[in-house]
């Protein structure tokens, strides 16, 4: 391990939740959740406004609505949630060429190699102007953990939570460590804190009291030593610039099982649609197609065809899904689809012969003057493409709660719900006052879908709100 506390861990603050209040004046400082809202949806996010009701990430929907009723409750908006991280990362990467991102909303960083710290005074300077800017460039707020290694940084950025920066001097790891729980320590669930319990260990210097050998015998050989050397904050994992994704993959979870074969295809060409739109904003092509599919009964199915070649051809992914999708029984109902691709590369070579079928097709409508009906779920020459879209951007235009609209008059908004024919959408901006509600018939034509705003207007000019504070720094 690292004699000076030179690895930084990020975590941004309740990362969907915050950025669906920075961008919903309306919202601020209210409870917020992010998720599936059907009645099979789950928690992504709370805001801490909501945790202090107990809904908690990877809680079921309906166990949060009883707990927190009044919340707003939100379906993700990843395309704004991916912009906001490629900025964080972007300001990580200034600091070191070795950042390596753990999720959209978590990274580390070695302050080390980029000789942007060398010693704890530098390390906190560090600390303190990264969040700045995080807050400057994003309006968000992110905690910060500085350490020696990978583990004590992540487990001082939790200290640090919300909104703060904790940094752990080298020598004083073992005096922090000693009386906080097991479950503190990575690889220590529930069953695993539950077995310790039982043995009459509840605190990390209590495990490194039983020594190595105790907690092989109750644990194994490899989760044992690795949990005693934890205990006496050794790790040398180094941090990993590069962490290469292996697949790129989408997923429907339905509130009602689909029994509508139609209705399968359709959604299995979406999703297709979906995954390639993914794969492109990746800047990257695959060669393996797959279909996922999740029956009534629970018992999940995949399916995979390999291509010629690499490609990020959504009309190539839509028919390679479609016919993987004809080798599945669905009579008795889905309950989830999912497409994916993998064997992922940095090039496309396209699918000649899918490309010079759909051309003869097309071709072949052509000189039969358009007549006869498409389908659009083959996506089978233009015409099919062009169904295929139109599916999509129906698909699409469904008043998702949360998700960003425009009025022809009232401007830019976002749905606050929809049903009975009706949707209801409060109209502001990140930038405005909170705005006021409408309500106005779904096929509307002058409400159509948006693109999400910046959390940050241009110029860098933020609304502070009343209220807004940091949680301030720790030191051990």
């Amino acid at each position: 391990m690292r004699t000076a506390p030179t690895i930084l861990h990020l975590d941004m603050d309740a990362f969907y939740a915050s950025a669906e209040q920075a961008s919903k004046p309306s919202l601020r400082g209210k409870a917020v959740v992010v998720g599936g809202i059907g009645p099979r949806g789950v928690v992504a996010t709370a805001s801490y406004e909501a945790r202090v009701f107990g809904v908690h990430s990877a809680m079921p929907i309906g166990q949060a609505r009883r707990l927190a009723p009044n919340a707003a409750y939100l379906v993700p908006r990843f395309q704004l949630y991916r912009e906001v991280s490629e900025q964080v990362m972007g300001l990580l990467r200034e600091l070191s060429p070795l950042v390596e991102p753990l999720s959209l909303d978590e990274a580390f960083v070695d302050l080390e190699a980029g000789e942007a710290a060398w010693d704890a005074a530098s390390a906190r300077l560090v600390g303190e102007r990264l969040r700045e800017d995080i807050r400057a460039v994003t309006g968000l707020t992110g905690s910060v953990g500085i350490a020696a290694s990978k583990m004590l940084a992540k487990i001082a950025s939790e200290e640090a939570k919300p909104d703060g920066l904790f940094l752990i001097v080298p020598g004083t790891e073992r005096a922090m460590l000693g009386p906080m729980s097991v479950r503190t320590l990575p690889g220590v669930g529930p069953a695993t804190g539950d077995h310790l319990r039982r043995a009459g260990i509840t605190t990390v210097e209590e495990i490194a009291e039983a020594g190595e050998d105790e907690l092989v015998r109750l644990l194994g050989k490899s989760h044992g030593a690795s949990l005693y050397a934890m205990a006496l904050a050794h790790d040398d994992r180094p941090v990993v610039a590069e962490r290469d994704a292996k697949s790129v993959s989408v997923e429907d979870t339905y509130d009602v099982d689909i029994h509508d074969r139609v209705r399968v295809r359709t959604e299995v060409q979406r999703l297709a649609e979906r995954c390639v739109q993914r794969l492109r904003g990746a800047e990257r092509s695959g060669r393996t197609v797959v279909l996922k599919v999740r029956r009534y009964d629970f018992s999940t199915l995949t399916r995979s065809e390999t291509l010629r070649g690499p490609t990020d051809d959504p009309a190539v992914v839509r028919e390679a899904a479609a016919r993987l999708l004809e080798s599945v029984d669905t009579t008795g109902g889905v309950r989830l689809l999912g497409v994916g691709v993998t064997g992922l590369a940095d090039y496309t070579q396209e699918d000649l012969f899918a490309q010079a079928r759909a051309q003869a097709e097309a071709e072949a409508h052509a000189a039969a003057g358009g007549e006869g009906e498409t389908e659009g779920v083959d996506g089978a020459g233009d015409e099919g493409r062009v169904a295929a879209e139109e599916v999509v951007e129906a698909a699409d235009r469904r008043w998702v709660a949360g998700h960003d609209v425009r009025h022809e008059e009232f401007g830019h908004g976002w749905v606050q719900g929809s049903g009975l024919g009706r949707v209801t959408v409060r109209f502001e901006t990140p930038y405005s006052e909170p705005g006021r509600v409408r309500t106005f018939r779904t096929d509307d034509p002058a409400l159509v879908p948006a693109e999400p705003l910046p959390l940050v207007a241009p110029g860098g000019v933020r609304r502070v709100e009343a209220g807004e504070q940091g949680a301030g720094s720790g030191v051990v």
